[in-house]
């Protein structure tokens, strides 16, 4: 096992975990808002098994006045075929030391309401619910 960041030479690789969590997104919008977010420094992050991508997380640092410096985590998930075998443990505990190393104070992330099991996994590793995101189209 081996977890690791991913270079933009990955994005197929990637794209085969991120598309089973970002279901509206096509490989060319997501290609696109890759390459847009790496003006915030989204980092890939990935749990590796045998070259084959297993977890994927995109991250930042960040600086709010709620959060001040932390790391905020965009998406995290495991390929449905590797879920309830600690590989999300795994990649939270090695975001939380990745963030101690960027000198945040916090780990944070959103989670969709609809993903009641992955809200249990979050507080059952120790997050807490601290706000609502709302959320209007223009």
């Amino acid at each position: 096992m081996q977890i690791r960041e991913l270079t933009l030479k990955e994005l197929d690789t990637a794209w085969e975990v991120v598309k089973q969590l970002r279901v509206s997104l096509d490989y060319k919008e997501f290609e696109d808002l890759i390459y847009e977010m790496r003006d915030i420094n989204y980092t890939m992050i990935g749990i590796f098994e045998r070259d084959k991508l297993i977890t994927y997380a995109g991250v930042a640092v960040t600086t709010n006045l709620y959060h001040k410096r932390h790391l905020f985590v965009y998406e995290l998930v495991t390929d449905e075929m590797f879920r309830s075998k600690g590989y999300g443990v795994m990649i939270l505990d090695y975001l939380k030391d990745y963030a101690k190393m960027a000198a945040c104070e916090n780990l944070v992330l959103s989670s969709g309401l609809e993903r009641e099991d992955a809200h249990r996994f979050y507080e059952k590793n120790g997050f807490s619910k601290k706000s609502f995101v709302f959320v209007k189209n223009i």
